[in-house]
């Protein structure tokens, strides 16, 4: 059912909610879901407004990020960027920064996200592929960083990219602005697995309500360790990781989690399912 808290009809998009999880549907299908302005700002507050709840029944314990119509999105809306071409630099910078915003807030979630790729996922629509935790593409997606055809740069996805496939590929990719599928995007780490087209919305909702079944709190912290590696490689302190789990094992939820295990029975905090008994 739609979030009676949050709308973006208006904006090109959904949010849905499913008890613990959440769907954020992109909803423009007549133009392949492209995106302007207008859609990455509602887009933007809504994330923020998703970060921002408080309480498992605000909050969700995932996130999963589809698309209606024959592709996910074909990356930035044409006459948006005809537009854009014809700006200022002020202008131009200001726009970029809420693309960069977006897709910083996406990343950081405090809570995991999962991806659904149909059809196409070009420029930047790639950027916010990689910035998500789980990637499931169907047999049919197709993928590109078509920017450089354009004469124009990759600029602000760049290091989601690059995280994702690594330096040696992005490189080929981004410069060449050649299309890959499905198969090749699992083996460059954009995609984690593969599905048939019809199944692909059933098996992300089923991988996405698995991840309702964790700890939210423990895949918060887990993210948050996660960058923290990311961010400090090797140089990151032994005591960091020694006072995460330290800090996580005497909260309330590990302390729940555990005895529950010893109890066989599921913790308080983990939701209830139609087809749990």
């Amino acid at each position: 059912m739609s979030d009676p808290l949050f709308s973006g009809a208006q904006q090109g998009f959904r949010l849905e909610r499913h008890g613990p999880l959440a769907e954020l549907v992109l909803s423009r299908p007549a133009c392949h879901n492209a995106f302007d302005a207008e859609l990455m700002l509602g887009l933007l507050d809504c994330l923020d407004d998703l970060a921002h709840r408080h309480g498992h029944a605000e909050r969700p314990h995932a996130l999963l990020l589809r698309a209606e119509g024959k592709h996910f999105c074909a990356g930035a809306d044409l006459n948006w960027m005809r537009n854009l071409a014809h700006a200022d630099f002020e202008h131009n910078r200001e726009d970029a920064r809420v693309l960069a915003r977006l897709m910083h807030t996406l990343d950081e979630l405090p809570f995991p996200t999962v991806a659904l790729v149909q059809g196409a996922a070009y420029g930047g629509a790639l950027g916010l592929v990689c910035a998500c935790d789980l990637v499931l593409a169907s047999e049919d997606a197709r993928f590109c960083l078509s920017e450089v055809s354009l004469g124009l740069v990759p600029a602000v996805i760049s290091p989601y990219v690059v995280r994702a496939m690594g330096m040696r590929q992005a490189r080929r990719y981004m410069l060449s602005a050649e299309p890959f599928d499905a198969i090749t995007a699992c083996r460059l780490n954009v995609a984690h697995q593969l599905a048939k087209p019809d199944q692909l919305l059933a098996q992300g909702r089923a991988l996405a309500l698995r991840l309702c079944h964790n700890g939210p709190e423990a895949m918060k912290e887990t993210k948050r360790l996660l960058t923290a590696i990311e961010s400090h490689g090797t140089r990151l302190h032994e005591e960091k990781t020694v006072e995460t789990i330290a800090r996580v094992r005497v909260g309330l939820e590990a302390q729940e989690g555990m005895q529950a295990f010893f109890d066989k029975r599921p913790p308080a905090w983990r939701p209830r399912f139609k087809d749990e008994a």
